[in-house]
């Protein structure tokens, strides 16, 4: 049974991404934990040490938070009924970015699945800082999926890479798993600056061969453009219904994102946006 976490601020951002988890993962088992955090109207020192509920402190928006998670859970019943998916809610008092962490780890979660947030006035989706920090945080395969962004069925993905990353089962099961449920093809893309593939980087082309035997895939190298540029052309171009990359430290993901402030963050990216981690607690 594949474990989903579904983080919600009750906006129509996170609701798109829900929906969009439901669809992905309907012929699957699995367990939903809606997850909304919210912090206390009033802070005080009884609050902070205990359960508010113990002292007879009622909070507006810890009541609030329980509301919506209850009719968010009903709708997904009614509009998306599957025998095959549980859903349990969670209210909790914490921040965000902590108590994903510790969800993952607690509940042994298989994927967290959370909407990005567009930038007001440009064509570009931005990631928000959330979403960014959930990025460098998580140890476990994190799905963005772009604000107003309706579902599609991934038949045609897209997987740049360096060739740098010794690649091995746990790191490539979130996209082999998804390759298998809707027979997708792997669209490997490789960006150069003129110069050939190193020895290793031959080795680590050689192992993916054999990874993807079972499956569809098509190598693609492109030559003198950034990063940015080769997916946003190689997106246009063809039919990518999603986007996959493993962050491997010093990949080339690591320059594309992190090395960026949070508010330069982002290129064209309209698809859904798999981030496999090289290392952690599911991979």
């Amino acid at each position: 049974m594949k474990k989903i976490l579904l983080p919600t601020d009750f906006s129509k951002n996170s609701w798109n991404a829900i929906k969009y988890a439901l669809q992905l993962f309907k012929n699957e088992t699995c367990k939903m934990y809606l997850l909304n955090t919210w912090t206390p109207t009033i802070y005080q020192v009884e609050y902070l040490l205990g359960n508010p509920a113990e002292f007879n402190i009622p909070d507006p928006v810890m009541e609030s938070s329980l509301k919506q998670l209850k009719t968010m859970e009903n709708r997904l019943k009614k509009d998306y009924p599957n025998p095959k998916h549980t859903i349990e809610t969670m209210s909790v008092f914490n921040n965000l970015i902590p108590e994903i962490k510790e969800v993952v780890e607690a509940k042994n979660i298989d994927y967290v699945v959370m909407g990005t947030k567009g930038a007001t006035g440009a064509k570009e989706v931005l990631f928000g800082s959330h979403t960014v920090h959930v990025f460098k945080s998580i140890k476990c395969p994190v799905l963005a999926i772009p604000e107003d962004f309706k579902f599609e069925t991934p038949h045609e993905i897209l997987f740049p890479t360096d060739f740098e990353i010794d690649y091995n089962t746990e790191f490539l099961r979130p996209l082999l798993e998804i390759t298998s449920m809707y027979i997708s093809r792997i669209n490997v893309l490789n960006v150069s600056f003129g110069y050939d593939l190193t020895e290793e980087q031959l080795t680590n082309k050689q192992k993916l061969e054999k990874f993807f035997k079972n499956t569809t895939y098509l190598f693609h190298r492109v030559t003198n453009e950034s990063i940015q540029e080769a997916i946003t052309e190689f997106q246009r171009k063809s039919r990518i219904n999603l986007l996959v990359m493993i962050n491997n430290k010093h990949s080339f993901f690591e320059n594309l994102f992190f090395k960026s402030t949070i508010n330069q963050i982002g290129f064209h990216l309209n698809i859904p946006f798999l981030l496999i981690p090289s290392k952690g607690h599911n991979i």
